[in-house]
């Protein structure tokens, strides 16, 4: 009992990190469509964060699977592949010179993402 306990509060921090990280990427894009950050500063905090984003969201996915919460397993999974599918192609940084070109795309993306995380949020909560 005490372990399906200590394995949802982990599951809330981690939550709360990826909310977080995918709202910092949103400001970024934000800050570098209002022309508050460069493109050089703006791909290199988001870039800085990617990967780490990558792997709690993958560990996420993982301990669901693990601890047999199948529909917490499908829910994540899909995003989870996206992000290999993204990590293998090598397409998962923001080019600097392309980052123009590329804002609205990104701005979407991590629309979409915030929008899973959050509800994502709002199932590990209740």
């Amino acid at each position: 009992m005490a372990w399906d306990l200590i394995f949802w509060v982990v599951c809330f921090f981690i939550n709360i990190a990826l909310l977080a990280s995918s709202f910092y990427q949103l400001l970024s894009l934000s800050d570098l469509e209002a022309d508050h950050l460069n493109p050089f500063e703006a791909s290199t905090r988001i870039n800085s964060i990617v990967l780490p984003e990558f792997l709690l969201q993958g560990f996420l996915c993982i301990s669901f699977l693990v601890t047999w919460h199948w529909f917490m397993f499908l829910f994540t999974l899909p995003i989870a592949a996206y992000h290999l599918m993204l990590y293998l192609n090598r397409k998962h940084l923001l080019d600097v010179t392309e980052i123009f070109r590329d804002l609205n795309t990104e701005k979407k993306y991590r629309f979409i993402k915030l929008a899973v995380y959050l509800l994502l949020f709002t199932v590990v909560l209740f």
